[in-house]
């Protein structure tokens, strides 16, 4: 009988499947690791900041980046070119991490690598002078100011004309120690189109070709009379809310100025305040207005606005404060409704696919913290929620569960106990087109939590005899507490049902770990709130990849 404990086709998650090259995670169970090109994506994507519920960020970000180094070792203008590409498309909701992989790629990639990074991907991913600066503040932790590094900041202000630079100029003026002025004469930028607007720069040097310029609008601003005047000076200049003194910045006149043409990210960004001095309020033209612009999923996709971002936004309008400061405002139901709008339209047009599809949530306790990718409230837990509900908006023939772990490895909240049995640690949840999304996030974040049994998903589907043709699991892979591994779940699953169904794994944090098994090509590891998520999920499904 001392032979029956051992096999493939069951095998409890803290041992390695027989013959499965696996790795143990953080949570004691072992999961499939991905290669570094793989990891590379997770950390575009996701970042590392506030780190994970079993690592710090510090261990966090060391890991990423000595997986990105091996990446650059191995093909670095291979990975300046996948910087390029999901940070100009805005699949990620922050630009940060792109902008730190690419001063790594510039300071220690070969002479191919650096030349790509400094002269193609600064001016594509530095799009602003805050990015510019925050490239810099990264880059000192892997080179000097060589020649190179010259020349490419060189070119990042040259390239951006004349017009471009003087708004730089006037609405990113500083961040991380660093200024403009800093900058210029460390790259020694010698531009003759730009001589005059670099003198303004470097001296406050007001020349008469700078008249009628939004740098001359700039220093007209400095000292209005009253808001009525700052916001004749706005119109007439263009000017950005960052060029407004600050004791302007509560006077209604202005913020009507300012709206008229604020970019979309300014706007979602703004909309507390705007409604704190009654800008934003019911039924007004205003309010009509924003929401107009908003829900304009051109305007969204074009402004590269980040569903995440979106989901931020609508999270802390509806709460009436933000996160820091005093200020408070009273929602305007229909500005929250405008987001729940704009969170769908941002991901673009996604494919129904009409397959059988169960979206699995994992809700243990390890998708409780961190915010994803230092959005503030937005847990894995709850973006992973966010991410069903565009399932929702799309197809017809779904279901969606809920899982932690069973058994003893359940550990019920204080929430109501009927959520899941303690045997099981699955349920279904109700997700209904009919309910806005922050209706969605606190009854998900009222869900129990314990343990995480990735199986759970497959062995419901089994043991209730639901027909699936894909299931879509949405966790962070810190899985360790079933009998049974999913992969080896999915295959019971198949034999029993004669469905040959797959797995789409997304990962909700970037770590090195998946419960996709690579040598199984009907599973699919892929990582959460990439805006090119939904589709690919589409496309898997209709086995069109």
């Amino acid at each position: 009988m001392a032979y029956k404990s051992f096999g493939t086709r069951k095998t409890p998650q803290r041992e390695k499947i027989p013959g499965k090259s696996q790795v143990k995670n953080n949570a004691g169970g072992f999961t499939f690791e991905i290669d570094d090109w793989a990891r590379l994506n997770r950390f575009l994507i996701l970042g590392s900041e506030g780190g994970s519920y079993y690592v710090g960020e510090s261990n966090l970000t060391k890991e990423n980046a000595e997986a990105v180094m091996r990446c650059i070792e191995q093909d670095g203008v291979r990975v300046v070119r996948t910087v390029m590409e999901i940070s100009s498309s805005g699949r990620a909701p922050k630009n940060d991490q792109a902008l730190f992989v690419l001063a790594m790629a510039a300071g220690i990639g070969n002479r191919d690598t650096r030349f790509v990074a400094l002269h193609h991907g600064l001016p594509a991913v530095a799009r602003t002078g805050t990015h510019l600066f925050d490239f810099l503040t990264y880059a000192q932790n892997f080179r000097g100011w060589g020649r190179g590094m010259r020349n490419g900041v060189s070119n990042w202000y040259i390239q951006k004309g004349v017009s471009g630079v003087q708004y730089q100029a006037v609405k990113y003026r500083q961040r991380n120690g660093w200024t403009h002025r800093d900058v210029l004469r460390k790259s020694h930028t010698i531009n003759g189109n730009l001589s005059d607007t670099f003198g303004w720069i470097t001296h406050k040097k007001m020349s008469p070709s700078l008249v009628g310029t939004i740098i001359d609008g700039y220093e007209q601003v400095q000292s209005a009379k009253n808001g009525k005047d700052a916001a004749r000076i706005i119109r007439k200049f263009n000017l950005p809310r960052e060029a407004v003194p600050t004791e302007f910045l509560s006077r209604i006149e202005v913020w009507e100025a300012l709206l008229e043409n604020m970019p979309i990210t300014a706007m979602i960004r703004n909309l507390g305040k705007m409604t704190s001095i009654g800008l934003i309020k019911p039924m007004s033209q205003t309010t009509k207005m924003v929401i107009d612009v908003v829900t304009r999923e051109d305007t969204l996709l074009k402004g590269r606005v980040h569903p995440l971002s979106i989901l931020v936004a609508m999270k802390t309008y509806e709460q009436g404060h933000g996160v820091k400061g005093s200020m408070t405002w009273s929602p305007v139901a229909s500005i929250v409704d405008a987001l729940d709008d704009a969170f769908y339209l941002s991901f673009g047009t996604v494919t129904p696919t009409n397959m059988r599809t169960m979206y699995a949530l994992d809700v243990s306790a390890s998708m409780r913290s961190p915010d994803l990718s230092g959005m503030p409230g937005i847990s894995p837990r709850v973006g992973s929620a966010a991410l069903a509900m565009v399932a929702a908006r799309t197809e017809e023939n779904f279901m969606t569960t809920a899982f932690t772990s069973g058994g003893n490895n359940y550990m019920p909240s204080k929430c109501k106990r009927e959520y899941f049995s303690t045997e099981y640690g699955i349920s279904t949840l109700a997700l209904s087109t009919k309910k806005r999304l922050d209706d969605v996030i606190r009854q998900v974040s009222r869900l129990p939590f314990g343990g995480t049994d990735c199986s759970l998903p497959m062995i419901y589907a089994m043991n209730n005899r639901i027909d699936i043709d894909t299931f879509v699991i949405l966790t962070d892979n810190e899985t360790w507490a079933g009998h049974i591994h999913a992969s080896q779940a999915i295959k019971e699953y198949r034999q029993a049902m004669g469905i040959n169904a797959r797995v789409s794994v997304v990962s909700m944090i970037p770590n090195r770990f998946s419960i996709a098994d690579p040598s199984d090509s009907g599973m699919l590891d892929v990582v959460g709130f990439d805006t090119a998520t939904p589709n690919i999920l589409a496309a898997f499904s209709l086995g069109e990849i």
